[in-house]
């Protein structure tokens, strides 16, 4: 179902809610599941692979680049396709107040193509992480990020536009996407699509909210993140597999970036395995 952005945009901008659920999931390739979705309305934001969602029969193919919201309490079948794991988060809220009375998305299914964002991806992994935590500070700031990663899916999906832009964006980030672990710099990019790099620059900021080589970096972490969680690889070995050979520096940028070192990261999933258990999604907890 499409939903009229600026729509969208305004109800959410003048709605008062509350985070209720941020769940982590990964499902082996192949997995059927039915189900009745939360007794609230949520987000459901794919990270890696491919599954097809039907929510009350109405058919979507999500994958990373899209965003599905379901509305509460309807009938949710899911098929993870392909031979990925389908990897995913998602965010639950309750709503506050008064709502607009002809428009209310939050009882409805839709979807929002918002493209390849790593801003996007990273501020879900700290939201989930904040989730997480005890506390009021914890509280307050996921509520805070909840917007803040509202607010980009709405620019990213604002930014989607039929011209030469969206296609050069897409065509370079789907080669730093098979390319990130070798040699990468802003003006070889460049030089491959036949463009300058203030240009480059321009469409990257556009449609990704960064700069082509801040792209890099936060792909490269993210690709990262997900070895370290995953894998019981060296942190060196890690360090060159996602392009960075030198581990010393490798560890300085990720620590800056991402707030921990690799290997705190990893100990820090270690001793919370539940989270990421592969398996099916437990009745009315998740999209």
């Amino acid at each position: 179902m499409e939903m009229e952005l600026n729509s969208l945009v305004r109800y959410y901008a003048g709605l008062s809610f509350k985070v209720v659920g941020v769940h982590h999931y990964t499902i082996k390739p192949n997995t059927v599941h039915n189900q009745m979705t939360a007794p609230v309305p949520g987000f459901l934001f794919p990270v890696s692979g491919k599954a097809q969602f039907k929510f009350n029969g109405t058919p979507y193919i999500v994958r990373q680049g899209n965003v599905i919201h379901g509305g509460p309490d309807m009938y949710l079948e899911k098929k993870v396709l392909g031979s990925e794991k389908w990897e995913y988060i998602s965010v639950f809220y309750e709503t506050e107040g008064k709502k607009q009375k002809d428009f209310t998305p939050s009882g409805k299914d839709f979807e929002l193509v918002t493209g390849q964002s790593p801003r996007l991806i990273d501020l879900l992994w700290r939201l989930w992480r904040a989730y997480n935590q005890p506390g009021a500070i914890s509280a307050f700031r996921t509520e805070m990020l909840f917007r803040c990663v509202l607010e980009e899916v709405f620019v990213c999906a604002g930014n989607r536009q039929s011209d030469g832009s969206l296609g050069l964006f897409e065509h370079v980030s789907s080669y730093i996407h098979e390319h990130y672990m070798d040699v990468l710099s802003v003006r070889k990019l460049a030089e491959l699509n036949d463009v300058n790099e203030n240009r480059l620059f321009y469409v990257f900021t556009k449609f990704s909210g960064m700069g082509p080589a801040d792209y890099i970096t936060q792909y490269r972490l993210n690709r990262a993140k997900e070895l370290l969680i995953t894998t019981d690889g060296a942190v060196g070995c890690v360090a060159k597999s996602v392009g960075y050979p030198d581990q010393l520096y490798f560890s300085r940028i990720f620590r800056k970036r991402i707030g921990v070192s690799p290997s705190g990261l990893r100990e820090l999933f270690r001793n919370n395995p539940c989270a990421f258990q592969d398996g099916a999604i437990p009745m009315k907890s998740a999209l």
